[in-house]
């Protein structure tokens, strides 16, 4: 059995093997025995909506004495708890921010934390008794940034549909409303290569991890709320200033916007137990299936109806484009990833699929697969997890290994 500081060790001097849990799968499929002398490193990870994310700021808004304690702040709109330390009289605002939190149906705290990722100018509004503050700050002004999930990378999420005959105006897991019975079905998780799929037992994964959270260094601090041995999950940090912009975002759903974020964990091999829990294949994992307005289960599949055989990319046709005025599929995308003209800004495209089915001329193209609901197959209609820019996120992961650059701990620390 190794251990991960012999893995580090390795890591050090340049000779660990290391490989994405993409590139480990396909060994399984093409049914190569790899053994634990065989690779030392396998990098997952995942990409998605995660209701559960804040982030913790401290920013300088005035002259000291110039207020004693903020009553309300806003940050670009969406409302931020000021708090818990009050700063008497220093000028400063130490605040909270949920993801979920918005300004408007289009503009949350996933746009924001992207937009200060970016370095993009933040208007923030203070309230303090009888007076207002007002101030424009990039990340570089803010003085403590960090990003935190309450509960985030489940292990097993549970498809949507809606199993009656009325609409279902308004819930997240849907863009547009659901409509029933049985015509649509929304889906989050990357299967085979999510984090707690490839360590169900979290052997490796626990407080003191180093991961990747959107690109950045960040570490696990446990399981999340909800939490269970069945369908664990995690909480983790990092610090917002090294963030990526395009592993992160907001996404507007029907019930209002949302929080994406990532994550990449690496998984260190240490014996036969690592194997097989790393040998684990999208057809092998359960997806249940489950009624949007009651959580009533009703069927169960597995992830190989979802990135078995279908797409991770979305395409855009251009020939296909009427350049209808307004454009529907621009409208409707959650991610504001359809530029004028039609084309896609892969910059922030999560290939979510929702143009694939609001365009009327059916420009945009990707297979989503269908899931089996009792005799029926449901299209999937909406992906709130993106399978290309977690893949994306395990070859940073494993580059950054390969380089020297990033070291493993474990949940003792080690």
């Amino acid at each position: 059995m190794k251990t991960q500081g012999e893995i580090n060790a390795k890591i050090r001097s340049g000779t660990a093997v290391v490989m994405t849990a993409a590139e480990f799968k396909q060994h399984i499929r093409n049914g190569d025995k790899i053994t634990p002398d065989e690779v030392d490193v396998v990098t997952t990870g995942t990409f998605g909506v995660m209701s559960g994310t804040y982030a913790v700021l401290s920013i300088p808004v005035a002259e000291k004495k110039t207020f004693k304690t903020a009553d309300r702040v806003w940050l670009n709109g969406v409302p931020a708890v000021p708090g818990p330390c009050p700063n008497e009289n220093l000028g400063l605002v130490d605040l909270i921010v949920y993801g979920t939190a918005h300004a408007n149906a289009s503009y949350g705290g996933g746009h924001l934390f992207r937009d200060l990722v970016e370095g993009n100018p933040v208007d923030v509004v203070v309230k303090a008794k009888r007076k207002t503050f007002n101030r424009t700050v990039t990340l570089g002004d803010i003085e403590f940034a960090r990003l935190a999930t309450t509960r985030s990378a489940f292990k097993n999420y549970t498809a949507l549909v809606n199993s009656r005959h009325r609409l279902v105006n308004s819930t997240i897991f849907s863009v547009t409303a659901m409509q029933g019975p049985l015509i649509a079905a929304s889906i989050s998780g990357c299967g085979e290569i999510n984090p707690l799929e490839n360590d169900p037992c979290m052997r490796t994964i626990g407080p003191g991890t180093h991961i990747l959270v959107n690109g950045a260094d960040g570490y696990v601090m446990g399981t999340g709320t909800r939490s269970s041995a069945e369908r664990p999950n995690l909480s983790f940090f990092a610090d917002l200033k090294g963030m990526e912009p395009g592993m992160l975002g907001g996404f507007v759903t029907s019930a209002g916007p949302e929080c994406l974020v990532s994550c990449a964990v690496p998984i260190p091999v240490l014996d036969k137990e690592s194997l097989r829990a790393l040998s684990v294949l999208n057809e092998q994992i359960p997806l249940p299936v489950a009624d949007v307005a009651d959580r009533t289960p009703l069927a169960s599949t597995t992830y190989g109806e979802v990135w078995n055989g279908t797409d991770p990319v979305i395409r855009f046709e251009p020939l296909l484009c009427k350049s209808c005025e307004p454009c529907t599929a621009a409208a409707r995308c959650p991610a504001g990833a359809i530029s004028p003209g039609g084309r896609i800004d892969y910059h922030h495209c999560v290939h979510c699929g929702t143009c694939t089915f609001t365009c009327p001329a059916h420009a945009y193209h990707g297979r989503l697969g269908s899931l089996t609901v009792n005799a029926s197959q449901v299209p999937v209609t909406l992906r709130q997890s993106s399978l290309t820019h977690a893949k994306r996120l395990c070859e940073r992961l494993k580059h950054r290994i390969v380089n020297g650059e990033f070291f493993l701990t474990g949940p003792s620390g080690e």
